[in-house]
């Protein structure tokens, strides 16, 4: 009875990680890790694990909804993937030398480290008001990084380019190194690599985001599944109840206005990173 309870919970666990996960791009670990530390007191190696099997069950239920509604930019999720995929290799053996010297606290705080300071990006742009199609670059006319969509929200049509391509490259290989090191498919970062650092309007970025951290978390769960970090028998509810929240996640994020889904990016970060510092100095 005591196991189906907790089994129970840990699906609606995963189910709230899933929406939360679609609708900000961060692919539900960044909330899991958390939950499964602070509230189960799971370990977070192994919370890290199940976190990356539950990133990767988001990117395929969110992704393929923004897929078909064409808020997905593959062209330019494609071009930055190769950086991302390296980066997550390195992290997870990086990971794997820290949990193996005992010193996880330095996960706690380097996970709240990287959300308070990917808050930053995120609130400029809330509050720099209408998207605006930024101008094309030469990386635009190379890679072919523009797009369009119909935003039901506003009831138009949304024409965008990227632009500073490198720029979002750097910030996906480090985006890599902290999903491979913090077990999260490292959306946050990610959304800003498009939001601020390409110009992207939000909700291409957060689709964007969602289609990629599959990929990434595919590179690093790898490495943890052979370090026994990963459970699948706690695993399954959790993975189960994310693949629901990340459809239905999807679902809100298309008739949600862009500020209001950034605005709800920002608290969840700042709340998580708060916590996630706390725990890491020992104070919860």
């Amino acid at each position: 009875m005591i196991a189906a309870i907790y089994e129970l919970l840990l699906l609606l666990t995963g189910s709230v990680a899933g929406v939360v996960g679609a609708l900000s791009g961060l692919g539900g670990g960044v909330v899991l890790v958390p939950i499964l530390t602070l509230l189960f007191g799971v370990p977070i190696e192994y919370a890290a694990g199940t976190s990356l099997l539950a990133t990767i069950a988001t990117s395929s239920s969110a992704g393929s909804a923004f897929i078909k509604e064409k808020l997905t930019n593959i062209r330019i999720g494609m071009s930055l993937e190769i950086a991302t995929t390296i980066g997550a290799i390195a992290g997870a053996l990086v990971a794997a030398m820290i949990y193996a010297h005992n010193l996880p606290n330095l996960i706690f705080i380097a996970f709240g480290a990287v959300l308070f300071l990917s808050v930053i990006p995120s609130a400029e742009r809330l509050f720099r008001g209408r998207f605006r199609r930024s101008k094309p670059d030469r990386t635009t006319k190379l890679f072919q990084l523009h797009g369009r969509y119909y935003d039901m929200a506003s009831k138009r049509t949304i024409v965008y380019n990227g632009v500073r391509w490198y720029l979002g490259e750097a910030v996906m290989f480090f985006a890599g190194i902290v999903s491979g090191l913090l077990g999260i498919g490292s959306g946050a970062l990610k959304v800003i690599g498009m939001d601020w650092g390409m110009r992207l309007p939000i909700k291409v970025s957060t689709a964007t985001s969602d289609f990629m951290i599959g990929v990434t978390a595919a590179a690093s769960t790898a490495i943890y599944l052979a370090l026994g970090f990963i459970q699948p028998v706690s695993a399954a509810p959790v993975v189960i109840g994310v693949l629901v929240g990340a459809f239905a996640g999807a679902k809100i994020m298309e008739i949600t206005t862009s500020n209001r889904i950034r605005l709800f990016f920002i608290i969840v970060l700042g709340l998580v990173a708060l916590e996630m510092v706390l725990r890491g100095i020992g104070v919860i």
